[in-house]
């Protein structure tokens, strides 16, 4: 059967960005295709210095938003990734297999880093071969992914392929990419050219899917756009990357296309346009931020949602984690 493994870091709210271009294809996947895994990857968080009570925090809530939005505990295995132990230990045993060149092309520590590489924590120079141990402890066949981690999932698979060689085995599998959904890349609200980032110092930059409705209009009246009216078919979106975004987000949010968004609103003003996405928006989001909040009220019962997950996870991940150390050749620890 074909395993999904995907998961998303809780260093602050799930953004509209998260949703439109990854966790709304997660719940699409729920279903007999696909055995889907999902993981709140704490992990990758610490590459950057967190607030220890905002982290916790944030994990629980980041898990109370993924199953508002329609990741169903019954369907897929979701949990914290600092819960299963066996994801830091591959990641170590993998580093025994990837490469410093390898890790020099990755694109995204440089970007991160900047010009300050010297200064800049290991754990982000070497966080994607935990993604690639995330990915391997369960044997995932798919991920879906962004055009921005195309190249991590790449390094998964080269380190798969550099395991099997080695060891003379056809013991990992080699992930392929899903690129799903029709806003894969949701642009930042302020800068049509960047993406959508929990990390932008603007607040008015994204949508948080916790946003109240009066929020969400708030944010979508001070977007950038230009002094043009939409065009009435996509070509004439080219050059206008603030316009390209909102129609996407908009045919993204009523799962609708492009044309036909246009078709509905080309010539119109981005005043108008703008209450017509508020409240395509505010209709889809709401239901999600009221479930997040009834969901937080309980906490001890997200606790045990992610704890039963763990659990499940870690009944896939022990066994593949023990094959791995045997095929490297480590001693297997004697039981009294």
């Amino acid at each position: 059967m074909k395993r999904i493994f995907s998961g998303i870091q809780p260093t602050s709210s799930m953004t509209l960005g998260n949703y439109l271009g990854a966790v709304r294809n997660w719940v699409d996947l729920q279903g007999p295709e696909f055995e889907t895994i999902y993981c709140v990857v704490d992990l990758h968080a610490l590459t950057q210095p967190q607030d220890p009570d905002a982290l916790r925090t944030n994990t629980l809530s980041l898990a109370a938003t993924l199953i508002a939005a329609g990741i169903d505990p019954g369907k897929s295995i979701l949990f914290a990734q600092s819960h299963v132990h066996q994801h830091a230990e591959l990641a170590w045993l993998f580093s025994c297999i990837a490469r410093i060149g390898q890790l020099n092309r990755m694109t995204q520590f440089k970007e991160k880093a900047g010009k300050r590489r010297d200064e800049a924590y290991v754990g982000l120079y070497t966080y994607p071969v935990l993604m690639a141990a995330d990915i391997l402890l369960y044997k995932a066949t798919h991920v879906p992914v962004g055009e921005d981690q195309k190249q991590h999932l790449e390094l998964s698979r080269e380190i798969a392929g550099s395991f099997n060689h080695r060891y003379g085995v056809d013991f990992f599998p080699l992930p392929e990419p899903q690129i799903l959904g029709t806003a894969t890349r949701v642009m930042s609200l302020r800068d049509g050219t960047k993406k959508m980032s929990k990390s932008d110092e603007s607040d008015f930059s994204r949508i948080n899917m916790t946003d109240e409705a009066d929020l969400i209009a708030q944010k979508f009246r001070k977007a950038r756009t230009d002094p043009h009216p939409l065009p009435e078919a996509p070509e004439g979106l080219e050059g206008r990357p603030e316009a390209e975004n909102l129609v996407n987000i908009y045919a993204a949010l009523a799962r609708s296309s492009v044309e036909q968004v246009l078709a509905e609103h080309g010539g119109s003003q981005f005043s108008s346009f703008k209450q017509a996405l508020t409240d395509v928006a505010v209709t889809a989001l709401s239901p999600i931020a009221a479930a997040v909040n009834r969901l937080m009220a309980d906490p001890a019962q997200l606790d045990a949602v992610l704890a039963e997950g763990a659990e499940k996870a870690e009944a896939l991940a022990a066994p593949i984690l023990a094959d791995t150390r045997r095929l490297m050749g480590l001693a297997q620890r004697a039981r009294g």
